[in-house]
């Protein structure tokens, strides 16, 4: 089973997809793509990872989510758009490459038998047109691969200030 919780920022769409897991398993997976980029975002990692308790199996993988187990598993994978920033980056924002990368990682780990996957998204094309061409970019690419996400998932849930909507799925 595969969720797509998306949203834009601050809409609940973590708390939502840690709520969900935590009722589906007594053991979740959180598996948490953030690069380290500098202190301040490791004390964001850290009150993050605070915030889970003892239950929680923590993984950090920034970009290989294939080397992942997940089967016989409910995880959540939090989140696509910082997963897509380490492809983006690694890639010199090379949009195609990009998306051909992140796809063939998603189908691997959509592939897995037994397994339920909650995956984080934004978006980020609801909001405040890009001023960079590099910002436009990634919008484009990160509209992309949630399509592809969608597509392929169970359920996905739209985060509206805190209030889930269901879009697909039931």
């Amino acid at each position: 089973m595969i969720y797509l919780i998306t949203g834009g920022e601050r809409s609940g769409k973590s708390s939502y997809a840690e709520n969900l897991a935590k009722e589906l398993s007594a053991k979740p997976m959180y598996v948490a793509t953030a690069r380290k980029w500098d202190d301040d975002f490791q004390k964001r990692i850290d009150r993050h990872q605070k915030d889970r308790d003892e239950r929680w199996i923590n993984i950090e993988k920034e970009k290989h989510l294939s080397e992942i187990d997940f089967s016989g598993n409910v995880a959540i994978v939090d989140c696509v758009t910082l997963w897509l920033t380490n492809f983006f980056i690694d890639t010199k924002n090379d949009v195609a490459l990009c998306l051909e990368q992140a796809k063939a990682e998603f189908d691997k780990i959509a592939n897995q038998e037994n397994a339920t996957i909650i995956i984080v998204t934004n978006e980020i094309g609801m909001g405040v047109h890009a001023e960079t061409h590099i910002g436009r970019k990634f919008t484009e690419l990160q509209g992309w691969m949630n399509q592809y996400v969608a597509k392929r998932a169970d359920k996905v849930v739209l985060m509206v200030s805190g209030i889930p909507v269901t879009i697909k799925g039931q």
